[in-house]
C-alpha cells in the first residue's frame, strides 16, 4: 500500500536541508553531559555558556549512513514477536495515564498497579493490538519500586511486547533485573529482550533533557531496544506552522537519531512523533485535532527519505467519554495515519488529552485496529480470486448467499466486529438500545473475569518477589 505523501521528493529534501541548517546554526540545548562529550568528540561544538550543542551537516551525513530500516519487538512468547516495518501496522496501546475509569464503577480514579494487571490481560487477549505500551501509572508503588510496580503486573499478565519508560537510572536497572529474572538470565534476555524502553528525550524546542537522555544512552551501548519519541506543539512549542514544525521536529529526530548512532552505530531507530497543533483560543493540548494527523502523514513520508519505520499516538482525543468525537478523533486520525505510511500507530485506551484510561474505549479501538489492519491489506487481485467462473454460475438474477464459496470466505472475506451495530432497529431495541460504550465494557468485563493463562510459573514468581519484596500486595487480579 502506497503512503499518500504531502510533500514532493524535492520538498521533502528541502525538510532534510532547512532541518541541517537549524541543526548548525542554531543547534539544540543539551543538558546532559555525558552526551555532550559525546556529540563534542564526533565533531560537534559546544557553547560553554549556554549548553547548546551545534552539529554540522557533515557530521549529520556522516552518521545517517548508519540507519538501519527495521526495529525488532520481543514477547514473552515468541508468537507475539513483531518486526517493523514488515509486520505493520504494529497497533500499540496508549501509555501512562494517571487516572483510570474503574470497569465495575464507572468512576475516574487515580490508577493502581491492579489496573495494569487487568489491562494487561485485556490487551493479551485482543488480536488487534500487538504491544502493550503500559496505559496508565501505579499510585500505590512500594517505596522505591515505582517502574516495577509497572512493568511487573503488565509482564505477569501479557505474552506480548511490552513497552514503557523509566523516571531514572536506577529505575531502569532494576526493570531490566526484572526482565532478566522472567527471561532465564542476562543471556536469554539479550537474545530477546522481552520491553521495549521509550522515552522522550527531546523537548520541544530543541532541547534535550538528563535523565530520558542518559537511559537512551545506557540502553543503546548495550544493544536493547529503545527509541524516543519527538513531541512539538505547534503555537506552543514549534511555530504556528505545519511545514515549519515538520522541518523542527525533523531537526529534533536527526539530533537524537545521530546521538545513537555516536553510542552504538546501527542502533534500531523508529522515527516516532506525537506533533500537535494547541488550540489558541485556550492553549488547550490538541491531539484529536486533523492537523496532528496532518504533521504525522508528513512525520511518515520523512521517515521514509531517512529509511527508517515510522510511528507515533495518533488516534487520540480530547473527548472525554466514548462519544461521537472520540470516534471520529481517533477513525480520522488513524486513517489518515495508515493512508501516509505509518508503520506504528500507539491509540489504544485512552480519553481526555491521555489523561484516563477506559476499558470501553479500549474495546472499541481495538476495532478500529483490526479495521485498520485490514485496510492495509488492500484489495487482492488474484485470478482466482474474480471469481469469473462462479459469477457464470450464478449468473443474472442469481444469488450468491448459498454459495460454497460464500461459506468458505464468510468469516475472512471481511472483518467482523464484535461490539459494532449492525443489527436491524427493531432487534437494537429489544436488546435494551445499548450504545456502543456499553457493549463495549461489557465485553472488557467478560474477558478480564475470565482466566489469564499468560502468568509466571511459580519458580518465576518466587525470583521476583524475593528480589523485589512489597510487590506481592499489588496485582491481585
Amino acid at each position: 500500500m502506497q503512503g499518500v505523501e504531502f510533500l514532493t521528493d524535492e520538498e521533502a529534501h528541502k525538510v532534510h536541508e532547512a532541518s541541517l541548517f537549524i541543526l548548525d546554526r542554531t543547534g539544540i540545548l543539551v543538558r546532559n553531559d555525558n552526551a555532550r562529550r559525546i556529540f563534542t568528540d564526533r565533531g560537534c561544538t559546544l557553547d560553554t555558556h549556554t549548553g547548546v550543542i551545534r552539529i554540522p551537516a557533515k557530521t549529520v551525513e556522516e552518521y545517517r549512513k548508519f540507519f538501519v530500516p527495521s526495529f525488532a519487538f520481543h514477547g514473552r512468547d515468541p508468537k507475539f514477536d513483531r518486526i517493523l516495518p514488515q509486520d505493520g501496522p504494529i497497533m500499540i496501546t496508549a501509555s501512562s495515564a494517571p487516572d483510570v475509569i474503574d470497569p465495575d464503577t464507572g468512576v475516574q480514579r487515580r490508577a493502581k498497579s491492579s489496573d495494569i494487571a487487568r489491562i494487561a490481560h485485556l490487551v493479551n487477549e485482543l488480536p488487534g493490538y500487538d504491544v502493550f505500551s503500559i496505559s496508565t501509572l501505579a499510585d500505590d508503588a512500594p517505596e522505591g519500586h515505582f517502574s516495577v510496580a509497572r512493568f511487573y503486573p503488565a509482564l505477569k499478565n501479557c505474552l506480548k511486547p511490552v513497552r514503557s519508560n523509566t523516571p531514572n537510572r536506577k529505575d531502569l536497572e532494576d526493570v531490566l533485573e526484572l526482565g532478566e529474572i522472567i527471561a532465564g538470565g542476562n543471556e536469554a534476555y539479550r537474545a530477546r529482550p522481552l520491553m521495549t524502553h521509550h522515552y522522550c528525550p527531546v523537548v520541544s524546542p530543541l532541547t534535550m533533557d538528563v535523565e530520558s537522555t542518559e537511559a537512551v544512552i545506557y540502553l543503546a551501548e548495550r544493544g536493547l531496544p529503545v527509541y524516543g519519541t519527538i513531541c512539538p506543539n505547534a503555537g506552543m512549542s514549534s511555530p504556528l506552522s505545519l511545514i515549519a514544525t515538520l522541518v523542527q521536529g525533523n531537526a529534533e529526530f536527526l539530533a537524537l537519531a545521530l546521538l545513537m548512532q555516536m553510542v552504538r552505530p546501527g542502533t534500531p531507530l523508529i522515527y516516532s512523533v506525537l506533533a500537535t497543533v494547541a488550540d489558541m483560543r485556550t492553549g488547550n493540548y490538541a491531539p484529536g485535532a486533523i492537523e496532528t494527523a496532518m504533521l504525522q502523514m508528513g512525520f511518515c513520508q520523512m521517515a521514509r527519505y531517512y529509511g527508517v519505520p515510522s510511528g507515533g499516538y495518533i488516534g487520540l482525543t480530547n473527548a472525554h467519554v466514548n462519544d461521537a468525537q472520540s470516534g471520529y478523533e481517533t477513525g480520522m486520525g488513524t486513517t489518515a495515519a495508515l493512508l501516509g505510511g505509518i508503520d506504528m500507530l500507539n491509540m489504544g485506551g485512552l480519553l481526555g488529552s491521555l489523561m484516563v484510561f477506559d476499558f470501553a474505549k479500549a474495546v472499541i479501538d481495538h476495532e478500529i485496529a483490526m479495521m485498520l489492519k485490514q485496510l492495509k491489506k488492500g484489495i487482492r487481485y488474484e485470478n482466482e480470486d474474480l471469481c469469473l467462473d462462479l459469477i457464470d454460475e450464478v449468473g443474472p438474477g442469481g444469488l450468491f448467499a448459498d454459495q460454497l464459496h460464500t461459506l468458505r470466505k464468510m468469516r475472512t472475506a471481511a472483518y467482523l466486529p464484535k461490539v459494532a451495530q449492525r443489527e436491524m432497529r427493531e432487534k437494537w431495541k429489544d436488546s435494551g438500545e445499548r450504545e456502543i460504550g456499553s457493549r463495549a465494557l461489557e465485553e472488557a468485563r467478560r474477558i478480564i473475569a475470565a482466566g489469564n493463562p499468560s502468568h509466571f510459573d511459580e519458580e518465576v514468581e518466587k525470583k521476583v518477589l524475593v528480589r523485589f519484596p512489597g510487590l506481592e500486595m499489588l496485582c491481585r487480579h
